[in-house]
């Protein structure tokens, strides 16, 4: 293989190519399928084939782990599996924020799919720039990875005090900075992001952005301010690039294919922000305690996180079963 593709074996952050690319080759793949065979037309997307189509992201999810571990050792499969644990657990306070953005833009849940599938594409790109910043400052200066401690126990702390805020879409600065800089339709024009119509002040024809392309860029606003945190979280665990991006995406993959589901049962999981909130801390106080008590094992991290995101779905359930109950009852 050195012989006839050389360039397949150059290192690329530390990792040979062609193991950045048999992971790109996956996620081409998982997205051509969904979007190209599962979601050719738009439909409603029910919790049952939401429910089938995480199963399906995360089993594949869980055997690239596998091959990780078989490939490159024991430490790293544990470490890929706990940041994906941890990915996971921290975007799924995405999904709030999602749903309130598709109720202020009032789109229909059969367009919905269409936001989160092309979103993804900018996902994976503004992480790959995020984590690759991020590999480059924690290996030119290690003591980053005490900011990244440090902003991640204050955010944890943030998160806990105003867990019951919820964001307000209206007076979003992004959003009104994208009102006065954009023509924007009066309202949806089927499942288009842009169109072109005649502007009313001047008669002619105009360029149009519509509120399916402004709930498109909200959602990726709200990953990238997202992301300021997990990434950091995912670094605590390992500083290893390959494991981070990867256990990343595959982790948000999952997540947006899950979306429907969990926004039928939000309302459920109103006390999932406080573990958030504990699982950063968490994180946070692990790169400090590395010069007191040694660096706390991958498993331990995995074991405490999963715990958490646990306990706080079950006191969720337990603590909303009434309203459950009055729900079904309406």
């Amino acid at each position: 293989m050195d012989v006839l593709f050389p360039f397949l074996t150059a290192d690329v952050m530390g990792k040979p190519a062609w193991v950045w690319l048999t992971f790109v080759g996956i996620v081409i793949t998982l997205l051509a399928f969904d979007l190209g065979v599962l979601h050719k037309d738009d439909k409603e997307i029910g919790v049952r084939e939401s429910l089938l189509l995480s199963a399906g992201y995360i089993s594949v999810a869980m055997l690239f782990g596998a091959w990780v571990w078989w490939y490159l050792g024991p430490q790293s499969g544990m470490d890929y599996y706990t940041g994906f644990m941890i990915e996971k657990s921290l975007s799924m306070d995405n999904v709030f924020v999602i749903a309130l953005i598709f109720s202020f833009f009032a789109i229909p849940r059969h367009y919905q799919h269409r936001v989160l599938f092309w979103g993804i594409l900018g996902v994976i790109v503004l992480r790959a720039i995020m984590i690759g910043l991020g590999a480059t400052l924690v290996s030119q200066f290690s003591w980053v990875l005490y900011l990244f401690g440090a902003f991640l126990i204050f955010t944890g702390i943030k998160m806990w005090i105003v867990a019951d805020h919820m964001p307000d879409i209206a007076n979003n600065p992004l959003l009104k900075f994208l009102k006065r800089h954009m023509r924007v339709t009066d309202g949806l024009r089927g499942n288009a992001f842009w169109v072109r119509e005649n502007d009313p002040k001047t008669g002619q024809l105009e360029r149009f952005a519509t509120p399916l392309f402004l709930a498109l860029l909200l959602v990726e606003f709200v990953d990238l301010i997202f992301a300021v945190d997990s990434v950091p979280a995912i670094f605590a665990i390992t500083t290893d690039p390959y494991i981070v991006y990867t256990s990343n995406i595959f982790a948000i993959l999952g997540l947006r294919a899950l979306y429907f589901a969990l926004a039928a049962m939000i309302h459920r999981f109103k006390y999932l922000k406080y573990a958030l909130a504990l699982v950063l801390v968490f994180i946070g106080s692990k790169i400090f305690l590395v010069g007191i008590i040694g660096k706390i094992p991958a498993v331990i991290s995995l074991i405490v996180t999963f715990g958490l995101i646990a306990a706080g779905v079950l006191v969720s359930l337990w603590k909303t079963r009434g309203q459950s109950a009055a729900a079904e009852s309406t």
